[in-house]
């Protein structure tokens, strides 16, 4: 009997999850990752960990499995914590959860199931496992969850073949209603529970609360730039290679203050991102201010009215070699090698049409339609149909 070890988040996804996986026989042990124990930053008194934990706990019970608690809280201080901080401070955005499951739940934990003896870790994702065989060895693939609203594969875009290959998502198959019907029937504790929002583990955090802990609030100003700015409307320059010209459609426009005019203060650059709009608390203009982009070095925040503004829409992007990442080894791209895919710059954002291009010093991902606020430090993971091949890092 094969035996696998469910990561038991103490949410209906997880639970239904461990169920299945003892109904298709296999011999199963819930585990429950505590990540946090700072209680000053959550949100309101309530101690999500704690309820988290005591949910599983009468999951398990429910279904008649052992359970047992790790505490990984030094593990995620060090490679999510630490490093979020730094992307911040540096001004990028970093993306906790894709980062949570390749070093966390992927990594961390996935040691700790196969030292009890698992042969697989399953996880409540919207996702799903598929494989090939190809010059007589099996190749694993990372697929999209059929429930379209749900399907949690981008979060996954870190992942390797050997991750993979001792991986299952039982839900993958499932809608969220139906998920919640099996609990329903279950009659589990989890069944009606609200889907976690927040960091991934840490439970409610205010992401502004959290990063003040470490960062300095450091007053600066607000600008606007105007839509009318000419370098929006720079003739475009004639090429000689592909590359020049992708060059060209991932630039970054360097702004300084001069470029518009002074609306307001903020509290620190490094606390906003690119495409946010909410906590400017600038007032007055006819459409929304949205962040163009931030300077953290000079700690001024550049914004834009309104979601069309040709300061947030971009067609290209890079990633480095170094953050360059393919699922399957086997389709990554040689020097000077393109490949038609479709791609995705955030998790639920539609999929879009894009092209790779490979180059000694990285990638470009060049997309058919303008993009909206690509962002620094965040993940971009494109698809060949319903299989996610490959990510990088934003550069």
């Amino acid at each position: 009997m094969k035996r696998v070890i469910v990561g038991l988040s103490g949410g209906v996804d997880s639970s239904v999850a461990a169920y299945l996986l003892k109904e298709q026989g296999y011999e199963v042990i819930g585990l429950f990752m505590k990540n946090w124990h700072d209680d000053s930053v959550t949100i309101s008194n309530e101690c999500p960990w704690l309820d988290d934990s005591n949910d599983a706990m009468l999951v398990a019970e429910k279904l008649g499995i052992p359970f047992q608690t790790v505490d990984l809280s030094k593990e995620y201080k060090e490679r999510i914590v630490d490093y979020m901080f730094k992307e911040y401070e540096s001004g990028r955005t970093p993306n906790p959860d894709v980062l949570c499951n390749r070093e966390i739940k992927f990594d961390v934990f996935m040691k700790i199931a196969l030292d009890l003896g698992a042969d697989f870790v399953a996880t409540g994702h919207y996702c799903r496992k598929g494989h090939l065989e190809k010059n007589e060895k099996t190749i694993y693939q990372l697929l999209a969850g059929k429930d379209q609203n749900k399907d949690q594969s981008y979060f996954l875009c870190q992942l390797s073949q050997e991750q993979l290959s001792k991986t299952l998502f039982p839900i993958g198959e499932l809608t969220k209603p139906e998920v919640r019907a099996i609990a329903t029937k279950l009659d589990l504790v989890t069944a009606e529970k609200k889907d976690s929002q927040g960091l991934c583990f840490i439970g409610k955090v205010k992401l502004p609360d959290f990063l003040q802990q470490q960062l300095k609030p450091k007053a600066g100003v607000i600008v606007e730039i105007p839509e009318e700015q000419e370098y929006y409307f720079e003739a475009t320059p004639n090429f000689n290679s592909q590359k020049e010209k992708l060059d060209y459609l991932a630039r970054k426009i360097q702004y300084s203050k001069a470029d518009g005019k002074i609306v307001g203060e903020h509290q620190g650059a490094h606390f906003f991102t690119k495409g946010q709009r909410k906590g400017l608390a600038v007032g007055g203009t006819a459409e929304p201010l949205f962040v163009l982009d931030t300077d953290v070095d000079e700690n001024v925040i550049y914004t834009g009215q309104g979601k069309n503004h040709p300061g947030l829409l971009k067609k290209a992007l890079f990633v480095k070699s170094d953050d360059i990442h393919w699922i399957r080894e086997d389709l990554a791209l040689q020097m000077e090698e393109s490949m038609e895919v479709m791609a995705r710059i955030r998790y639920r954002q539609p999929l879009e049409k894009a092209k790779l291009y490979q180059f000694e010093h990285g990638l470009y991902v060049e997309f058919e339609k303008d993009q909206s606020a690509i962002t620094e430090g965040q993940f971009v993971a494109w698809y060949l149909e319903d299989e996610l091949v490959g990510s990088g890092v934003i550069s």
